[in-house]
């Protein structure tokens, strides 16, 4: 199965040539990502790899790029933290109605790992919740793919955390 999903990093402060990361990122096997360089010494790459299973995909890419570049920092696996207007669009409905849905349903609704002027939840939890509510509007894949990011941001804030 196909899974899309995008690793962002830190890059260690020695890297200036980027076109020679993007060849070490091809070598190593992450040929199958498009590359995002947005802010200096950062780096977005989205991948559409093939796997048997999500956690295969983001495992193998992440295997991939700490060969390509071993003092590259994890920052964040995606798709994992969305705001209702983002699951909303994935749902298929307004964000007025994810919101009716989170007021509706306060005791069942996942709750945020974060709030605020714009609260944060976890992908999977609501796209889990959302099927069991009867709504499953998107690709099988997506599902699967955001529990592995949640997965991998949760052990990558353990180790942070234990450190």
């Amino acid at each position: 199965m196909e899974y899309i999903f995008t690793l962002k990093y830190q890059l260690g402060s020695d890297v200036e040539d980027m076109d020679a990361v993007i060849e070490r990122l091809g070598e190593a096997g992450c040929d199958d990502a498009l590359a995002g360089i947005g802010l200096p010494g950062r780096l977005a790459l989205e991948f559409t790899r093939e796997a048997p299973s999500a956690e295969a995909a983001v495992g193998s890419a992440l295997d991939d790029v700490r060969r390509a570049l071993p003092d590259a920092r994890l920052i964040e696996a995606a798709p994992d933290l969305v705001g209702l207007t983002d699951v909303a669009e994935i749902a298929g409905v307004s964000r007025q109605a994810m919101r009716k849905l989170m007021l509706a349903y306060p005791g069942s609704f996942p709750v945020p790992v974060h709030e605020g002027t714009t609260s944060l939840w976890h992908l999977a939890d609501l796209l889990e919740w959302l099927r069991a509510r009867g709504n499953a509007a998107w690709p099988p894949a997506l599902a699967e793919v955001a529990r592995a990011a949640l997965q991998v941001n949760l052990a990558k804030e353990t180790r942070r955390a234990s450190a």
